[in-house]
C-alpha cells in the first residue's frame, strides 16, 4: 500500500472539520483534496511516460501529461 502526504494545512482542516465537526473548513478540504489527487494524476501519468513498454505508450502519457500541466503545444517538443 502506498502513502500519500498532504500539506500540514489540510491535515488541520480534516481534524477541524471531522474531531470538532466545524463546517467552515469545508472548501479548504475539498481544494486542497482536487489538489493533492491532481498532483498523484500528473505523477502517475509521468511515472507511465517514463516507463510504457511502446514508444507510442509513452508518447500519448507525455501529451495527456502535458495536457495535464497546462503546457502549451508551442512550447512543446
Amino acid at each position: 500500500m502506498k502513502n500519500v502526504q498532504i500539506s500540514y494545512e489540510l491535515f488541520v482542516s480534516l481534524l477541524r472539520y471531522h474531531l470538532v465537526e466545524d463546517d467552515d473548513c469545508l472548501n479548504q478540504i475539498r481544494q486542497g483534496l482536487e489538489q493533492k489527487l491532481d498532483s498523484l494524476v500528473r505523477h502517475e501519468l509521468y511515472a507511465k511516460y517514463k516507463t510504457a513498454p511502446t514508444q507510442e505508450e509513452r508518447e500519448k502519457a507525455r501529451q495527456e501529461y502535458l495536457n495535464r500541466r497546462g503546457v502549451l503545444d508551442s512550447f512543446r517538443w
